[in-house]
């Protein structure tokens, strides 16, 4: 299917294409998962999109990206659907790689009218006036205050932006009927403001009754409009504003979007749709509409898979725990309760759950609002949305030096969610905060501990990070360490764990500091290397960040001290570690993420590219000790590969 094409269908076959098309997103969602709901609810929508614009020419920009299997269908893709979510097949988002109809590759929301802003610009620059730029937006992203800042720009300039307003959700039914139809095409009708141009100069000026009927024309324009239009807002910003429109009838969204096209200048059109429309699944899942399932049975919707604990479900039940027994600990979602775990939290204490939308800076800011009035905020977010509020952590936050727990769930590699989903920032970003301690749980029982000693950090804030999935089996320590001493910069949250020590005479030639859920992989790695009778400490630091005084004194005890973490290289624990030890004699080396946008994959395969395996871990070592002991004169700069960093 192509756009051209699809021009030539007939009503009917438009019809007989949406059946299809929805048939051909269950069958193919349901093998390896995916963003099922979204789509099914924005057949028709695309397909007018398609009809009325001249993509590439009129560029379609969707926001969050999740909602664009359609586009991909209609853009010459549908053949490749059994690759999607897979290594060199398609993504699960929009991606420039794959196609000229895919302008933005963005999976974080309330980006598309920035960019629309921007486009429309450049297209004004360039003197193409024929060109229409086009925004999906919808899902929840208009919560976003980014959008609220580029609808601003947008108002303010007289450049033919189309903003479709995809309303999923359940506020407003579709207004049918004649009436909304003519007071739409009447208000983008260029002669209708031209007319209203004249009224508002000419009018006033009228002796005696120029200004009162003026003024009484304009009320009863507005109470017109106010009856028929429930978004007023939109007016009020000086956008033109079409709906709502049913977003399943093919007739009227053209009708709408022709009209919206021709008027040459920014125009809302509201469509209201249904999110899982036409799988009985989807559509009678209360809860999501089956919005982002696991690979399940076509003919139930239920998921294949047995079900397991996973990271998610373990943080949510400690914070029914923590609710119960400290009345000070409030919950932040930013639109995310069920997927951060917190669904739980909101039942049991209503009152303490607060969902702000998808506004990861206004949830920091506020969490430190929470903070400052005495209560214990725990902000739940996807790691990689972290990034979008380093401003508030830093200077709202820690500034204050004020008790904000935030958890990432969905930290290191992600898999088949792309570039734009891998939590592989954080730790970079939390290593420039000053103040802020960083743990990472390895197991079941270190997150429900880590997540207690997070609510009693009264001075400043602490983060919890955790992967994506099953929660592994518990990895027993063999003693918790402390030092000593205590200096300056270290964490105070109490010790490192000893998960594996060198056995009989074995020497303690490698200290192995394994972060969070790198520590079964780095257990495995330190039994592969102590068959070749090389020593291993394996050592999880539990908070990480600062580095633990304890790192100091168990690596003055080893040759060689190794760090692992499913982060960027670039400042992250790894980073840290080396300049702790700067002044010592022990040589560092980093296994860390390469400083890139890794592909979409799974997290299993993307770890065996990296090298980022016990397996491939010993072999690394053994390399590295190989060479030390060839180079007598002291450590040797290795240069093998991205991730490494020594001295």
């Amino acid at each position: 299917m192509s756009p051209a094409r699809l021009r030539e269908l007939s009503p009917s076959q438009l019809t007989e294409l949406a059946a299809g098309i929805r048939d051909l997103l269950v069958e193919q969602t349901s093998k390896r998962g995916g963003h099922l709901g979204p789509n099914l609810g924005i057949v028709e929508l695309t397909i007018a999109l398609h009809l009325v614009f001249d993509s590439p020419r009129d560029p379609v920009l969707f926001d969050t990206g999740h909602q664009a299997y359609v586009h991909k269908i209609l853009t010459g893709r549908g053949g490749q659907f059994d690759t999607l979510r897979t290594r060199g097949g398609l993504s699960g988002y929009p991606s420039r790689a794959e196609s000229e109809h895919d302008w933005i590759e963005n999976s974080h929301a309330s980006t598309s009218l920035s960019y629309a802003d921007g486009l429309a610009k450049a297209i004004a620059l360039r003197g193409e006036s024929d060109r229409t730029v086009v925004a999906v937006i919808g899902d929840g992203a208009l919560t976003g205050g980014m959008a609220w800042e580029a609808l601003n720009n947008i108002a303010g300039a007289d450049r033919p932006v189309v903003i479709v307003l995809n309303d999923n959700g359940r506020s407003y039914a579709p207004t049918t009927g004649g009436m909304a139809q003519r007071m739409a095409a009447l208000r983008l009708r260029p002669g209708y403001e031209r007319m209203l141009g004249r009224v508002k100069h000419t009018l006033p000026r009228t002796p005696v009754v120029g200004g009162p009927l003026y003024a009484a024309l304009h009320a009863a324009k507005s109470a017109v409009k106010d009856w028929f239009v429930p978004q007023t807002m939109f007016a009020d910003l000086g956008l033109k504003y079409v709906g709502p429109v049913d977003g399943h009838d093919v007739e009227a969204l053209v009708q709408a979007l022709s009209g919206a096209r021709s008027f040459r200048g920014p125009v809302v059109v509201h469509c209201v749709t249904r999110k899982g429309l036409g799988y009985h699944p989807a559509e009678t899942d209360e809860a999501e509409q089956m919005h982002s399932p696991p690979a399940f049975d076509p003919a139930t919707g239920k998921p294949v898979a047995a079900t397991t604990t996973t990271w998610t479900h373990v943080f949510g039940r400690e914070m029914v725990v923590a609710g119960a027994e400290r009345p000070d600990v409030v919950a932040i979602t930013a639109a995310m309760s069920g997927p951060t775990g917190l669904t739980s939290f909101g039942t049991a204490f209503p009152d303490r759950m607060f969902d702000v939308g998808i506004a990861e800076q206004h949830a920091l800011t506020s969490a430190a609002g929470l903070a400052m009035g005495g209560m214990h905020p725990v902000v739940a977010v996807y790691s990689t949305f972290l990034n979008r509020a380093f401003d508030q952590l830093l200077m709202d936050c820690a500034l204050h030096r004020l008790g904000v727990t935030v958890v990432l769930d969905r930290a290191g590699v992600t898999g088949e969610d792309g570039p734009s989903h891998h939590g592989m920032w954080d730790m970079s970003l939390a290593a420039i905060v000053p103040g802020l301690r960083m743990a990472a749980p390895r197991d079941a029982a270190t997150l429900a501990e880590e997540l207690h000693e997070a609510l009693a950090v009264t001075d400043g804030p602490t983060v919890l990070r955790f992967p994506k999935g099953a929660v592994p089996a518990t990895i027993p320590a063999v003693r918790r360490f402390v030092a000593a001493e205590q200096p300056a910069g270290g964490s105070s949250v109490g010790g490192v764990d000893i998960l594996v020590e060198p056995v009989g005479r074995q020497d303690r030639d490698v200290l192995l500091v394994a972060v969070g859920a790198f520590a079964a992989m780095a257990v495995e790695a330190a039994r592969l290397l102590a068959a070749q009778g090389i020593g291993v400490t394996v050592v999880d630091p539990r908070w990480a960040l600062p580095v633990p005084a304890e790192i100091d004194a168990l690596a003055a005890q080893h040759r060689l001290v190794v760090t692992v973490e499913d982060g960027g290289r670039s400042g992250g624990v790894g980073a840290a570690v080396t300049d702790r030890l700067a002044d010592t004699d022990v040589p560092v080396h980093v296994l860390a993420l390469p400083q890139q946008f890794l592909e979409s994959a799974s997290r299993g395969e993307l770890l065996v590219d990296l090298g980022l395996t016990g397996q491939a871990v010993a072999r690394g070592i053994t390399e590295l000790i190989a060479r030390r002991a060839m180079d007598v004169s002291g450590p040797v700069v290795s240069g093998s590969g991205p991730e490494s960093i020594e001295r």
